[in-house]
């Protein structure tokens, strides 16, 4: 007895069967109820969506003995012989072997012929889109003005292909992607018919798997199935496709989060020594950083156990988002590059070490103690007592120096809270590691001058160190885009006037030097 394949023995007889495509199903039972059918139809989608499927049961609806409700019976003479392929007044050809001039020209000649038993001379033409040049040209003619007994039903997973003057004359239908549910559904049906035994993050991973493609669902099914007699797991599905365990997924993820290179460099040798696939080994790590990205602002995921969410909820605890956002993107990159390359095993391990360089390095912990220090410092010293001068006596040139180039490229919107914008300033300064910047300007306050100006001032009067700092190019481009990232607003910055304050050597040195923080305080 012959083995049928499961996508075969289940195909859907009756449009009602079918999967996620009601949008079409049910324009096509109207029209058949209506006697209102097309001379031409294009069924276009994604593989395994049901074009052909839906193709033959319109051939059959249409030449049925005992339609209802615009459904084949499927029990009459006519249907049995379209079902077992002996019905020659329904002609399937496949357009990738049968492409030539010859092929359409031998059709546009037996259009002329009456039906034998049918109502109707169908033609399912599957991937069309691979008929050459010549072929098309042949088929317009009969494509657009063929006999009353003659329906042409074309299917293509590439529509674009197609010429306009072939897309014109056909009514046309565009499948979607099946839906993960969906696709679960029909296999929970499937797998009852057929005693299969599955769990169901098995069912959910092979829905995954399947990209909207109801046919590599059950293909997948049915190999996992031969494969094992006892109950099918996500291990052995994932085993089976090839996809490497979630460990060494998280292990990549977690060494390129923590600038790792020898741990993700191990990761991916394991990887290799399994025999997996690198392509959809780095797909499935970008999809895990997904996740990741997702839970820190849902904390809920599918397809995961306890176990793997703790784990997930660990490295989510660990990072931001930004910094997620910027592995996924660096990662996506990479995967474009490894798909066309012959060298994938080299682009891989080169491209990861990239990425990990490009991570900010340091302990970030360690960083964070040191700007606490640094602010507890400031404090003391604010504190002491210091010889408080006017600035009347700073280089005019000087002071402004910061307001040489106003920053205003476009109208200058103002801005109520100048005090309360400062603050959030001077933190991002602190989060973003412009240490020099932020120390200089930890205690200062803001006078707002007028819509366009703010004017700095410092509590104990402006130092040299300060002054050289703020006169730094890259200091002031840096204060600039803060300002205006953080207030949604460009605004000129200016110092206010006055001398500038002597400060002792040793006492601010002092206090600073265990910080690890190079800093250069000039006595005027």
């Amino acid at each position: 007895m012959s083995y049928t394949a499961l996508y075969r023995k289940f195909r859907p007889l009756k449009f009602e069967d079918m999967v996620g495509q009601e949008h079409i199903t049910k324009t096509l039972k109207n029209q058949i109820i209506a006697g209102r059918v097309g001379h031409a139809y294009l069924m276009s989608g994604g593989r395994g969506t049901g074009k052909t499927t839906s193709a033959k049961i319109l051939a059959r609806a249409i030449n049925c003995q005992n339609p209802q409700n615009g459904e084949p019976c499927n029990e009459c003479e006519i249907c049995k012989s379209i079902l077992d392929g002996s019905l020659t007044d329904v002609v399937e050809m496949d357009a990738a072997s049968n492409n030539s001039v010859e092929d359409i020209r031998s059709i546009r000649d037996e259009v002329n012929f009456l039906p034998t038993k049918a109502n109707y001379r169908v033609y399912i033409i599957d991937e069309v889109h691979m008929l050459s040049v010549g072929a098309f040209n042949a088929l317009l003619k009969t494509l657009e003005e063929p006999p009353k007994h003659v329906k042409f039903i074309l299917a293509t997973t590439e529509p674009q292909k197609l010429p306009a003057t072939i897309l014109s004359r056909c009514q046309r239908f565009d499948y979607k992607k099946i839906k993960e549910a969906e696709i679960i559904k029909r296999l929970q049906i499937i797998c009852s018919e057929s005693d299969i035994s599955i769990t169901d993050d098995a069912l959910k991973t092979i829905a995954v798997l399947a990209e909207g493609a109801m046919r590599d669902a059950i293909s997948i099914l049915e190999r996992c199935s031969q494969e094992s007699a006892e109950k099918i797991t996500i291990d052995l599905v994932k085993e089976l496709v090839g996809l490497p365990s979630l460990k060494s997924i998280h292990e990549l993820s977690k060494a390129i989060l923590e600038n790792n290179e020898m741990v993700a460099l191990q990761t991916i040798d394991n990887v290799i020594n399994d025999g997996k696939d690198l392509y959809h080994f780095l797909w499935e790590v970008i999809k895990y950083n997904k996740d990741i990205l997702v839970f820190q602002s849902t904390q809920t995921l599918d397809l995961y156990s306890d176990l793997d969410l703790q784990n997930i909820k660990d490295l989510a605890d660990k990072t931001s988002k930004q910094k997620l956002l910027q592995i996924i993107f660096q990662l996506s990159d990479l995967e474009s590059n490894l798909k066309n390359s012959a060298q994938k095993t080299i682009l891989l391990q080169s491209g990861i070490i990239k990425i990990c360089m490009n991570q900010p390095n340091g302990d970030i912990a360690a960083l964070e103690k040191k700007v606490a220090m640094l602010e507890q410092k400031l404090n003391e010293l604010a504190s002491n007592p210091v010889t408080k001068t006017s600035l009347s006596q700073v280089p005019k040139q000087a002071s402004n120096k910061i307001s040489q180039k106003p920053v205003a490229s476009k109208p200058i919107m103002p801005t109520a809270k100048p005090t309360e914008d400062w603050k959030k300033i001077v933190e991002q300064l602190k989060k973003t590691g412009k240490i020099r910047l932020y120390t200089c300007l930890v205690n200062t306050t803001v006078n707002k001058l007028n819509d366009q100006t703010w004017e700095i001032e410092f509590p104990n009067g402006l130092t040299e160190f300060n002054k050289k700092i703020l006169e730094d190019g890259i200091n002031r481009k840096d204060l600039i885009q803060t300002i205006a990232l953080s207030t949604g607003y460009e605004i000129n910055i200016k110092l206010k006037d006055g001398r500038i304050a002597k400060t002792s050597s040793q006492t601010t040195s002092s206090g600073l030097e265990d910080l690890g923080i190079d800093i250069n305080i000039i006595d005027s």
